[in-house]
């Protein structure tokens, strides 16, 4: 199809759900290093005879050096911060109810559904997009499709913290085809499961939050606040520096299904030095193809890993450090939250916006993968 015949699909609402708990910097180092306290009493013997390594202590400091994090909101609290577990204790429900993540979903889909001013009945198409989901079928997407009343079709992607632009891109191609009239892409994630909160450089990264978003053809859109979707470009280079192998076959491994190595775990620098100019360039020449220079986006809604390297390619694309209002930063607050931190920036600071202002939702992660739409307001 030629761009002069393509159909206008924009995004026209999202939703935004943040669990009820939060965690401090503070409560988390407390609950860290006395776990480590304990770990090098009892193995004070290896570790003088050199069998053994030290577990390092923490800091508020080293956190909000290292990341730019204050605090996260935790789905479950409990646990957490519990010596003797150092893990959320969620309860596991019955196949008859409804699902953690799909619990979670229903809430986002809700403010999505409520900003684009669109009931079950206009929806075609769910897709549940996150790092992680609670079980391998039936698909979370389904089952949220279902609490919905959405009658047509849903199904689960996994591409880790690019999930959300990667699913964006899908319901743009489903759109603007007219495979769908209409598609509600939701990000779950809950992240707090497959942290090590053992591990001083990782236990402080992650997040619990859903965030929504429609898609639909401009003509059916009756939202205050809309964006149309110029393009959309993805990029994926095979790395294994950010990894998280738990999986079923860990059981036919004859391993520990919830060792170290089977949760998150990075090499932090390797990630920073080859993901940065691979999203710079992604986003420069993405632009570029729609005409579009650095100075003509009024706002970058980036992924929200780390606050250094936010910093270091807003630098990169503008000369100099973007402000808040050309690059807002939500991880502050809601620390890493996957594939949804650059939506949860644009549903918190998209209303502003004139019409004909354009914008770049970007998210990066592992595999390595990059995600960007461009979008202008209408």
């Amino acid at each position: 199809m030629s761009s002069s015949a393509r159909p206008r699909v924009v995004i026209s609402g999202s939703g935004l759900w943040t669990p009820d708990h939060i965690i401090t910097n503070d409560e988390l180092v407390t609950a860290y290093n006395e776990w480590a306290n304990r770990y090098n009493d009892r193995h004070a013997e290896a570790i003088t005879a050199g069998e053994l390594d030290a577990k390092p202590l923490s800091s508020v400091e080293f956190i909000e050096k290292a990341s730019g994090i204050k605090q996260r909101y935790a789905y479950i609290k409990d646990g957490i911060l519990d010596v003797d577990r150092m893990r959320p204790a969620i309860p596991e429900r019955p196949d008859e109810a409804l699902s953690d993540q799909a619990e979670m979903a229903v809430h986002a889909a809700r403010g999505a559904m409520d900003a684009a001013g669109k009931t079950a009945a206009d929806i075609d198409a769910v897709i549940v997009s996150c790092a992680y989901t609670q079980r391998s079928y039936p698909a979370i997407a389904i089952e949220v499709q279902e609490a919905l009343g959405i009658e047509g079709f849903g199904f689960d992607m996994l591409v880790a913290c690019s999930a959300a632009t990667f699913a964006l891109h899908r319901a743009y191609e489903m759109v603007a085809a007219g495979t769908a009239r209409c598609v509600l892409a939701i990000n779950p994630e809950l992240t707090s499961p497959q942290v090590n909160y053992c591990d001083r450089d990782s236990h402080f990264i992650f997040g619990d939050v859903a965030t929504a978003t429609i898609v639909e053809r401009a003509e059916t859109s009756t939202a205050l606040h809309s964006y149309e979707i110029l393009g959309t470009r993805a990029k994926t280079k095979f790395s294994s520096h950010v990894r998280s192998n738990f999986g079923y076959v860990s059981r036919a491994n004859d391993v520990d299904p919830f060792g170290a190595d089977k949760l998150f775990h990075q090499n932090g620098r390797r990630v920073f030095k080859e993901v940065c100019p691979l999203a710079v360039q992604h986003l420069t020449d993405h632009i570029s193809r729609h005409g579009l220079n650095v100075p003509d986006i009024k706002r970058w809604w980036l992924h929200q890993a780390n606050i250094n390297m936010n910093l270091h390619i807003g630098g990169r694309l503008l000369g100099r450090e973007a402000t808040f209002d050309e690059a807002p930063i939500v991880l502050d607050r809601y620390a890493n939250t996957a594939s949804a931190g650059s939506l949860i920036a644009f549903h918190l600071y998209h209303q502003d916006l004139k019409p004909g202002d354009h914008g770049v939702i970007c998210s990066f992660g592992a595999g390595y993968s990059i995600g960007s739409l461009v979008v202008r307001k209408r």
